[in-house]
């Protein structure tokens, strides 16, 4: 439940769901946020010891041990496992210990950028693997379920999309309130770049567009591995603001919100920036297309820094196109993303596998 997507979606679905549902979780790794402490720390979990990001053998085996423990005791009708270590090891407990129904969210994938291609080709045949002890699977989006598939990850029928949706705080702050809680200027543009400081989300590329636009504020509302490096190449219009609980002054405070990364799911940030009518500025990666339309509630461009500089000058100088972009981002965020119709979609899906269970466990060879 570290700060991102996932845990964003976890949360809200469990703040509409019904029935008895029970979160099994494991502890964020160094350099990252626990999404409990900073947005929701009233959210009952139970934790599970040895889950974490990393791979760690020992301590893997003593998560799925922990796991096991959990399904046992509790006899769900459907484990649904999110995230790629959790959905490895949670899937795999559910198999062994017969959960009638699993379902597993893909809210991206590891299948570029992330790692060698003999390490891709494992996780590869993992996920094939345990898409045959898997019921359904939930993309967070068109462009994630095709790439899926073109991995022949599972079946087309196997497949159901379902957006994130999300809530705001009710009333969000104003601008003017929002940037004085940042310690930013009540005058000038203000850019907002939130996400993990990781490879995978090319932070250099912002630090490269914030050097060629200087007249412009950068907030950095995030922190991980590459922050300490980021901080020694940065401008001095660049400000790093870690993780933050009050989030929604990044968006009430900025003017446009950028994205560098080289492969996304569905960018949750984007999304919530929409949702305070804020445009945004994005390398066209993964579902990214589906929460940004081009060129009405903000610009796609392809992963270089030139593209990017050329199409955030473009809001930053024309107020008039940018408030046009912001306002249309929000009634398109409201409508596509609410969390009434992300969980009216979870119930149906978990109505439809719990109609038609297959119960099937992994087999001792396909666990070697």
């Amino acid at each position: 439940m570290n700060v991102g997507g996932p845990a964003a979606l976890v949360a809200e679905l469990l703040s509409a769901l019904d029935g008895d549902v029970h979160v099994l979780t494991g502890e964020v790794d160094t350099g990252e946020a626990d999404y409990m402490l900073l947005r929701a720390p009233a959210l009952e979990v139970t934790r599970i010891p040895g889950l974490g990001r990393a791979v760690r053998p020992s301590d893997d085996v003593r998560a799925l041990g922990g796991l096991v423990r959990q399904l046992w005791r509790l006899r769900p009708d459907i484990v649904h496992t999110h995230t790629a270590k959790a959905g490895v090891l949670g899937r795999v407990a559910a198999a062994v210990v017969g959960v009638p129904s699993r379902v597993h969210t893909f809210h991206g994938h590891l299948l570029h950028g992330y790692f060698s291609p003999m390490a891709t080709r494992g996780i590869v045949a993992t996920e094939r693997t345990l898409a045959t002890v898997t019921d359904k699977m939930v993309a967070v989006g068109g462009s994630v379920r095709e790439e899926l598939l073109a991995a022949r990850i599972g079946r087309p029928d196997q497949y159901v999309v379902i957006p994130p949706g999300i809530s705001l705080p009710n009333p969000p702050p104003d601008r003017s309130a929002a940037r004085t809680a940042l310690g930013l200027p009540h005058n000038g543009l203000v850019v907002a770049y939130v996400a993990r400081l990781t490879k995978i989300k090319r932070p250099d590329r912002m630090i490269a567009v914030a050097r060629e636009i200087p007249e412009a504020t950068f907030v950095v509302a995030g922190d991980g591995p590459l922050q300490s490096e980021l901080r020694a190449i940065s401008p001095p219009n660049v400000r790093f603001l870690g993780w933050r609980g009050d989030v929604e002054n990044v968006y009430s405070a900025a003017d446009v919100i950028l994205l560098t990364s080289d492969n996304e799911g569905m960018p949750v940030s984007l999304i919530e920036a929409a949702l305070y009518g804020v445009p945004a500025v994005a390398t066209d990666a993964g579902s990214t297309a589906e929460v940004v339309q081009d060129g009405r509630t903000g610009l796609i461009v392809v992963p270089e820094v030139g593209s990017l500089v050329g199409a955030l000058r473009r809001l930053l100088t024309n107020t008039r196109e940018r408030r046009e972009m912001g306002l249309i981002a929000r009634h398109w965020a409201e409508e596509a993303f609410g969390v009434q119709s992300m969980a009216a979609a979870h119930e149906a899906l978990y109505a439809s596998v719990k109609a038609a269970p297959r119960r099937r466990r992994i087999s001792r060879k396909a666990l070697e």
